[in-house]
């Protein structure tokens, strides 16, 4: 699996401006597995600590215990609108897929995860184009005009 700091270091611009879209805004939105295998969305925040992408968890949150049996996750990044005069201006947005792993719990049994990537992207406007730029665990960085 790969870390936060080893795709930043394969795929440094992207890993940038992925991370600036994680940070424009406080709430992300995480979607895991329930027991029954139905997706589930929930609200996160995103954070960018010791060389990993971290998530937390209030103490017996349901998304803990979906990430505790199958640790599979997406994450995406808040949003904003691109600017209505300028739409190539818009900052984009980013998704992160990957396999949560829990680190040792915290305070008052709060719930601590970090990400290991296996896809990383951003979309976001090129002039009248769409650009995707997507990184997937062995394959590297393509980009895709539409």
């Amino acid at each position: 699996m790969t870390g936060w700091a080893d795709f930043a270091t394969e795929s440094p611009e992207l890993a940038a401006a992925v991370r600036a879209r994680f940070e424009v805004r406080k709430h992300a939105t995480m979607a895991t597995l329930r027991a029954d295998g139905s997706p589930r969305i929930s609200g996160t925040e995103v954070a960018f600590a010791d060389g990993q992408l971290v998530l937390g968890s209030m103490p017996g949150a349901r998304k803990a215990i979906d990430l505790q049996r199958d640790p599979r996750v997406a994450v995406h990044s808040p949003t904003i609108d691109p600017p209505e005069d300028d739409p190539s201006d818009w900052g984009g947005e980013a998704k992160v897929a990957g396999r949560a792993v829990e680190a040792a719990p915290g305070e008052g049994g709060s719930h601590t995860f970090h990400v290991d990537l296996t896809e990383v992207v951003l979309t976001r406007v090129s002039g009248d184009q769409l650009v995707i730029e997507s990184w997937h665990q062995g394959r590297g960085v393509q980009r895709v005009l539409r």
